[in-house]
């Protein structure tokens, strides 16, 4: 799509009397002054405050906040060496930097930084510098110093010890402070962050609906339709934190207390599939979760690639990620169709090795082991896992089918960990014409 000259932005904007009084060059930094379109809550809040904590719904304008802030603070000299931080790398460069509301965008023309990818490094007109930090690594973190942070998404970093990494680092300059995007959920670093009451967190909070008049209608329609009224719907669109549902087999506090940052060596790893009944748009995820068992009898959850997509799809991810984690073999529920499961993985790979597991116990019952082993902080997860620990903290046994990364994670930790107990899957054969010569049996 080619890019919109100046007037024809301006013409988006509206034609009312004011704007229509100004000649081309007021008209095009009106543009790009973004005190004369921010909303209140998008202003820097008054006060003496190290961490501006904007906790916002979907669409609410976080990630325009957050990059005209760094703006703001480069302009007027307060920020010469900031670090940009999200969950992956991908999320910063996609996002925060080149994406529509990120950095490279956000500056009038003669203004605009110069991004060096290959250096993750941003350069503004003034000679300021930013660097780009991702927190799947947070040993980046350690050493550099920064008198400005933009922490994008903290809500769903693998690895929380990222965020104490970018504190550390934030010790320049006459009055370091941090900007923090993010869609609210009920982890620690946040919890924690809004308990803090001793002045250095400031705090704003918006809805979806805040920011309805630049969002498309098409985004308003489908988001509303799959949100609106729904529990989920209070934490992305209205930007409510929720509390643990009673009944919940998991908690918020438990997942925290069993989060590490690393593992010990793996005795065996397995990647665990629950396929979808279908493969539509409205159908459900693939739940593909990698899990090991290790040296010191605990298990491990270390990976969590579940897609919403065709058989093909999932059975690439799922063969992908046994190959990218040395697993030792596949396990996929055959109740969506033994044959058809055991067919797409040898479809990707006819050597990689599958058991096939059929319930032959309800969900609940299949789950109350494992999340046993969780209570008594023999399952850990390894780093931050937010859709899959969003499912375990919202499924009340007897309120509506159990979700798809929740059971993908109960067959991985029930192979590894609950066999002998009497909840030992059944293994499903498969026709002759598909059998593998690495059929479990």
């Amino acid at each position: 799509m080619a890019e919109l000259s100046y007037m024809e932005e301006i013409a988006l904007l509206g034609d009312d009397a004011f704007v229509d009084s100004l000649n081309d060059e007021q008209k095009r930094e009106l543009l790009f002054d973004w005190a004369a379109w921010r909303r209140p809550k998008q202003r820097p809040p008054e006060g003496d405050w190290l961490i501006w904590l904007l906790l916002a719904g979907r669409g609410f304008g976080k990630t325009r906040t957050g990059a005209e802030f760094v703006r703001e603070e480069v302009e007027a000299g307060r920020a010469a060496h900031i670090a940009l931080t999200a969950a992956t790398a991908s999320d910063v460069r996609d996002t925060m930097i080149e994406g529509e509301s990120g950095l490279l965008r956000i500056f009038p023309p003669g203004q605009r930084p110069r991004y060096e990818p290959s250096k993750r490094r941003v350069t503004f007109h003034n000679g300021s510098m930013a660097v780009a930090y991702t927190a799947d690594e947070p040993d980046r973190l350690r050493g550099p110093n920064h008198d400005l942070a933009w922490a994008d998404e903290l809500a769903s970093w693998r690895y929380p010890e990222a965020w104490d990494m970018l504190m550390l680092g934030l010790r320049i300059g006459k009055h370091p402070r941090c900007v923090v995007t993010t869609t609210p959920k009920p982890v620690g670093i946040i919890r924690r962050l809004l308990a803090r009451d001793d002045g250095s967190v400031a705090v704003t909070s918006g809805s979806t609906y805040e920011n309805r008049n630049n969002l498309a209608g098409s985004f308003l329609d489908e988001i509303l339709r799959r949100y609106e009224g729904t529990r989920l719907g209070r934490q992305e669109l209205h930007a409510e934190l929720l509390e643990d549902l009673e009944g919940a087999l998991w908690n918020r506090n438990q997942l925290d207390e069993c989060r590490v940052v690393k593992h010990p060596q793996l005795d065996r790893i397995v990647v665990a599939v629950d396929p979808a009944a279908s493969s539509g748009e409205e159908s459900a995820e693939n739940g593909i979760v990698v899990a090991g068992i290790g040296s010191d009898g605990h298990g491990y959850v270390i990976d969590d690639v579940s897609l919403r997509g065709s058989p093909n799809e999932w059975g690439q991810a799922a063969v992908a990620a046994y190959h990218r984690h040395s697993a030792d073999r596949i396990v996929a529920e055959a109740n969506q169709g033994g044959d058809m499961v055991s067919h797409t993985l040898y479809t990707v790979d006819p050597k990689v090795p599958v058991k096939l597991v059929r319930a032959s116990r309800g969900k609940q019952t299949r789950a109350e082991p494992v999340a046993a082993l969780y209570e008594q902080n023999r399952i850990h997860h390894v780093g931050f896992y937010g859709l899959l620990e969003d499912q375990l903290c919202g499924w009340v046994p007897g309120y509506g089918a159990s979700p798809d990364r929740l059971d993908a994670l109960v067959w991985a930790m029930s192979e590894l960990m609950v066999l002998g107990q009497g909840q030992t899957p059944v293994v499903v054969p498969v026709s002759m014409e598909q059998t593998s010569p690495w059929q479990v049996r």
